[in-house]
């Protein structure tokens, strides 16, 4: 039982880490990416094989991670700057698409359909570390990345191109410099949960990086309210506790699990938009969710 709650507790940090860098770009600059888990294969790919090749070192392996994903952003963020809205859900759906295929056909990089199996667990000086401390010494790192920048210029500019990006640059904000910085920290630190995440399973394969991982990443920042600090870590907390209380229930066949999920996950959703549209964390009395 104590395995299996340390296991819970690392794949809901790095989850926490997903949902927290993805709610950066739809809470806080309006740019709604269907696209996240692209990053976190990035990520994940780039940290196994660092791992694999040269050391098993958790701090290069997510400095690779960060570098490769943050750099290769630039594929989201270039359509981010162009279009908005309901075109960008398009174009980010197409990136995903893409990348799933790519992902199994680059067989030498990624193992294709089979994965990369094998992955040395993390070390530090020689010793195995367990992936928990260093998940959540990440999350906490980018959750005062995060509130800094929030509060800061950068984060007020961000604020106003969500809400009225053309105001903004009327005002003389540079929209575009923003809207790609804020792609970048996303996407890099997308990149990192994905290179724990690598190293805590030892195992990685296309499966993990699919259209549904990148709803499933949206419906954790939606559920715990956008454009906040702490709701994106309730709802990744609610959506990965779900399916581990959901195979104690005992009439519930085991094989049905998945789809009760699914149905659960929808409903909340659906719920959510009609009683609490701001999320479990967002203020309802403004409509809005607010840091």
């Amino acid at each position: 039982m104590t395995a299996f709650l340390l296991n819970l507790a690392t794949l809901a940090a790095i989850s926490g880490i997903l949902a927290s860098t993805l709610n950066f770009i739809v809470g806080y600059a309006g740019i709604f990416s269907v696209a996240h888990a692209v990053f976190f294969g990035l990520g994940a790919y780039a940290g196994a094989q660092v791992a694999l090749l040269l050391v098993p070192n958790p701090f290069l392996a997510c400095l690779a991670a960060a570098a490769i994903a943050g750099g290769l952003s630039l594929c989201l963020a270039l359509p981010a700057l162009r279009v908005r809205g309901e075109y960008f859900v398009a174009a980010s759906l197409g990136l995903q698409m893409v990348a799933g295929t790519l992902f199994a056909e680059l067989k030498p990089l990624t193992g294709g359909i089979g994965g990369l199996v094998g992955i040395p667990r993390p070390e530090l000086f020689g010793t195995v570390v367990p992936v928990l401390p260093l998940a959540l010494a990440a999350l906490a790192l980018i959750l005062w990345a995060t509130a800094l920048l929030q509060r800061g210029a950068f984060g007020r500019t961000l604020q106003s191109i969500r809400d009225a990006d053309s105001a903004a640059e009327a005002l003389g904000k540079n929209v575009n410099a923003a809207k790609t910085l804020a792609v970048v920290f996303a996407c890099a630190g997308a990149g990192v949960a994905g290179a724990l995440y690598a190293l805590h399973l030892s195992f990685i394969n296309v499966e993990s990086f699919t259209l549904d991982q990148s709803i499933q990443i949206m419906a954790m920042v939606i559920i715990g309210g956008t454009g906040t600090l702490w709701g994106p870590l309730v709802g990744a907390v609610m959506l990965l506790s779900l399916p581990a209380v959901l195979t104690f229930i005992p009439f519930i066949p085991p094989t049905e699990v998945g789809a009760v999920q699914q149905i659960i996950y929808g409903l909340a959703m659906t719920l959510l938009m009609i009683f609490r549209p701001a999320g479990l964390v967002g203020d309802q009395t403004k409509g809005r969710s607010t840091s």
